[in-house]
């Protein structure tokens, strides 16, 4: 019987990266040959299921399907074998946690996640020999994806996606997996961060803000990899942060990518709320999240929809009625001020 063959996806992403890298790590070269795709949320779908009709065997990394059609599909094709998707998005959570096919936390990047459950495994000591000296970049991935900063590299390696594009970070780990930058590395991601700051002042004087709630970047003002660092910016460092910073920009497509952040869970929230998996896709954490929109949407009306669904959020949330154990806080803090 033909054996069949594996298609590894993976996100653009450091995260991404790092988790398709451990996956070539622990299937290379016994389960040769390999294809791997690096996607974002609007082609997921479309590599699954072609993956899947075509008979090949797939392993999703750290994004994830947005159609009902897909999951359903998955959910057909899976036999009973050890997971296929490795993930970290609260929103996968939500929505589809209790998959037999899923292995979820969110606590960890999707590489940190895949990599403790392959550590985990009764490997073949040549294999577990491998993965091991991926370690030390699974930690720079995480200590980025989680915006830990304890590891200050982490910033240069999302530098180096942002400066050589995502597939080739994955060839320079595949023939150099030690998170250690080369000189070059160092003086060229340094150098990057700096100009980086610079396009990150002349991107805030042109940001359009709407009251306390949302910031919006539009088109063309940040590269590809920007987003979390000046989103970071705005939320952590500036004195009055909104609740959501969104950047907008065009793909090839002519498809709007919209990237949302937060700090208390809304970016989620909001792209539970407005993606349909029909005009509107997105997916994510919950406070870094993306929605896509369709070519035709304005700048306007997306920013519109984002404020909508804020406020529906925020009203919601609030809560219904006086409990007790408000009027006696209040009642108490009258007392303090007679």
């Amino acid at each position: 019987m033909e054996r069949s063959l594996i298609n590894i996806i993976s996100h653009t992403d450091l995260d991404g990266v790092v988790a398709a890298a451990v996956a070539w790590y622990a299937l290379y070269p016994e389960n040769a040959p390999l294809q791997i795709y690096l996607v974002g949320y609007g082609e997921v779908d479309n590599v699954v299921y072609d993956s899947i009709q075509s008979g090949r065997n797939v392993l999703i990394l750290d994004l994830f399907c947005q159609k009902r059609e897909t999951i359903d599909l998955i959910d057909s094709f899976f036999e009973g074998e050890p997971p296929i998707c490795f993930d970290h998005h609260e929103t996968t959570l939500q929505r589809w946690g209790n998959r037999p096919w899923l292995k979820i936390d969110t606590s960890s990047c999707a590489a940190k996640v895949y990599y403790g459950w392959l550590m985990s495994q009764e490997l073949p000591v040549n294999v577990k020999d491998r993965l091991v000296v991926l370690s030390d970049i699974v930690e720079v991935a995480n200590d980025r994806d989680l915006w830990l900063g304890q590891i200050p590299e982490s910033r240069l390696w999302q530098a180096m996606i942002t400066m050589c594009g995502p597939w080739s970070v994955l060839c320079r780990l595949l023939a150099n997996p030690s998170s250690s930058l080369t000189d070059g590395e160092y003086e060229a991601t340094t150098s990057f961060v700096k100009e980086q700051e610079e396009r990150f002042a002349e991107a805030l004087k042109r940001v359009k803000r709407f009251g306390d709630e949302l910031i919006v970047v539009g088109p063309e003002l940040l590269r590809f990899g920007d987003v979390s660092d000046f989103c970071g910016l705005i939320l952590d460092r500036s004195k009055n942060p909104p609740k959501v910073v969104a950047v907008a920009n065009k793909k090839v497509t002519g498809e709007w990518a919209v990237s949302l952040r937060s700090r208390s869970g809304l970016a989620g929230k909001i792209t539970g709320m407005l993606r349909d998996g029909k005009k509107i896709r997105g997916g994510g954490h919950g406070d870094a999240a993306a929605l896509y929109f369709p070519p035709h949407y304005p700048l306007e009306q997306i920013s519109e929809s984002i404020l909508s669904a804020i406020d529906l959020i925020s009203e919601q949330e609030k809560p219904i009625s006086m409990t007790l154990g408000d009027v006696l806080k209040s009642k108490l803090k009258q007392n303090e001020e007679s």
